[in-house]
């Protein structure tokens, strides 16, 4: 049973601390859309997303108006686009635009899938997929595209890793008269998971139904808030017990505004992803919450001790609540999406090597973070191999997700707009990584991956 008071603290969250519903986020499987000729193909693909995905947006909105509820953003995730690129052939661009005009008819704002999964090696489809992806990028407005190229159990394609540095490089390079915003959608992921609502590395793993509904939950303005109100003496097992409880609220909100729509969409109902994703309002941010835990800016020694407890907590409170959790879940560590972390980088407090050791603790891995225009395609390879080592590791995701800011000074910031903010160049390493990465080949799964 909700209590009046329960209805009340929910009210005052939304009102003053920016609790939302990040996404809903709607599976279809392009699969019965393989088709030896891409154009009868790309014409299923916009014919399907059409069908099942006519309401999403009109059924998002009247739940936000019903339950009061702000739903930020309505998306779509489709079948890896690689699939059905090894059927018919052709050049897979079509297919990005196919999806590009299904998005904008159902009025999403994201539609992922433009993806290929590579951590063992090449497909047919894959390599031309992959080729087409600063291209995809650039002649589309609402596309996503994602790269697994390592998990525990296969360890890490570092041939695919190579080829994927220069990829970022060329997406950026595209797109630098609107901030390199290619770069912006592309994500390279270890350990990519199956059922992630968020963007841009959605996608619909084969293992799921036809057709999903997952939902993703927000809240660090939430936490942020509760954190401070502790005493600043209060030992750090209360700022964990008391993490746990909002992020049951949290979930349980997701948990209802996904059964909605799922009813009223007669859909399935997939997964709550319990994440932590921050904006660029002050206050909604990863970093400050980090801060009221007693660092004095995050990035110094400590905040990868003070992350690992919030993302644990945010795990351990939203399990309870949903009747299926899954996706990423955890707390999301964007620079550019979090004005905690843009004021980090900005002050030098927070370098480049801390967000690499954050991720090991976190839910994803390096993201939206801009790096120097001039920075080698070698080197953002390494920064992708590294990440994938961290997951690969650990049994976890992690992903890259970079941009170079092509045509910038490291004084100029990259200003995406809207959810994505804004950063600076952050410095990075000046020693080559050429060498190391141009061995190419393929770094083994782990002996910690046997576990039959």
């Amino acid at each position: 049973m909700i209590h009046l008071n329960e209805a009340q603290q929910t009210i005052d969250m939304i009102a003053e601390e920016n609790l939302d519903i990040r996404t809903i986020t709607m599976g279809i499987s392009l699969l019965d859309c393989c088709d030896t000729n891409i154009d009868k193909a790309c014409e299923k693909v916009y014919q399907k997303i059409t069908h099942y995905a006519k309401d999403l947006v009109a059924t998002a909105n009247q739940i936000e108006k019903d339950l009061g509820i702000p739903i930020v953003n309505k998306r779509i995730s489709v079948t890896p686009i690689a699939h059905l690129v090894a059927v018919s052939g052709g050049n897979p661009v079509k297919y990005a635009k196919a999806l590009d005009r299904a998005a904008k008819a159902v009025q999403v704002d994201f539609i992922g899938g433009f993806t290929a999964l590579v951590h063992k090696g090449m497909a047919p489809g894959d390599e031309e997929l992959i080729q087409a992806i600063p291209e995809a990028l650039q002649q589309t407005e609402r596309v996503c595209s994602s790269v697994n190229i390592g998990s525990t159990r296969a360890g890490i394609n570092l041939d695919a890793v190579k080829q994927m540095g220069n990829i970022v490089r060329e997406a950026a390079e595209l797109t630098k008269d609107n901030n390199s915003l290619g770069a912006s959608k592309l994500v390279i992921f270890c350990n990519a998971v199956e059922d992630n609502p968020f963007m841009a590395g959605s996608f619909l793993g084969a293992g799921e139904a036809d057709v999903v509904l997952n939902v993703g939950v927000s809240g660090p303005g939430v936490v942020n808030s509760a954190v401070r109100k502790l005493s600043t003496t209060a030992p750090i097992n209360e700022v964990a017990e008391c993490v746990k409880k909002l992020a049951f609220k949290i979930t349980r909100m997701g948990q209802l505004v996904g059964k909605k729509a799922s009813e009223q969409l007669h859909i399935p109902f997939g997964i709550v992803d319990i994440s932590l994703a921050p904006t660029p309002a002050p206050g909604d941010s990863v970093a400050r919450i980090l801060e009221a835990m007693g660092l004095e800016q995050v990035g110094t020694h400590g905040t990868v001790a003070a992350l690992a407890l919030l993302n644990d907590a945010v795990k351990k409170g939203g399990a309870m609540a949903a009747e299926n959790v899954g996706g990423l879940s955890g707390a999301f560590i964007p620079v550019s999406e979090d004005e905690g972390m843009i004021a980090g980088v900005e002050s030098g407090s927070l370098s480049f090597d801390m967000l690499t050791s954050m991720t090991s603790v976190c839910s994803v891995g390096l993201d939206m973070i801009v790096v120097p225009g001039d920075t080698p395609a070698e080197t953002i390879s390494a920064m992708i191999a590294d990440e994938a080592a961290i997951g690969m590791i650990n049994h976890k995701a992690t992903a890259v997700r970079v941009i170079p800011a092509i045509g910038k000074t490291n004084d100029e910031a990259l200003d995406f707009g809207g959810l994505f903010g804004y950063a600076k160049p952050i410095p990075i390493h000046s020693k080559s990584s050429a060498d190391f990465i141009n061995r190419g080949g393929h770094i083994p799964a782990p002996i910690n991956s046997l576990k039959n």
